[in-house]
């Protein structure tokens, strides 16, 4: 497994998992996404894992977050913002080293947290969060409501 960062001559390999983790975005929403982050040097990264066919399999993208990320108390916060390893390649250490990558590039930007997030009812996550070394710190509910035009 190689572990590589991602770069433009990559793009189509990051999109298609892009695709896998976030059905919802379409073609277009996750290229314009992953472009902007590329060009966030210094500020974002995106790894990808290599099979030994050099085929993508795996990818975790990261930013540096300078405003309050809950339950940090530093900044800048390395901050996870998507990991999607392929069914066939889970539970076997592909999100450990990616993640690894990872906190190796916040550390040599300053950081001295690395956090993450997950949806409420996403046990998956919760469970993979647990297993590389995340420690939960805190659980909410967002509420909103509409106020009538005036």
């Amino acid at each position: 497994m190689i572990i590589e960062r991602c770069t433009r001559d990559r793009l189509e390999d990051w999109i298609r998992l892009r695709q896998a983790l976030w059905p919802h975005g379409n073609e277009q929403e996750h290229r314009s996404e992953a472009a902007d982050l590329l060009a966030r040097t210094g500020e974002a990264v995106a790894f990808l894992a290599l099979d030994d066919a050099s085929t993508a399999v795996a990818f975790a993208e990261a930013t540096l977050r300078r405003d309050h990320v809950n339950g940090c108390a530093t900044s800048p916060v390395g901050f996870l913002e998507g990991i999607y390893v392929h069914p066939n390649w889970r539970r076997r250490g592909v999100a450990r080293l990616l993640c690894h990558a990872v906190e190796d590039w916040a550390a040599d930007r300053g950081c001295m947290e690395f956090a993450s997030d997950a949806f409420v009812d996403n046990e998956a996550s919760h469970n993979m969060h647990k297993a590389l070394g995340f420690d939960e710190t805190e659980r909410v509910v967002f509420y909103r409501k509409l106020l009538p035009h005036r």
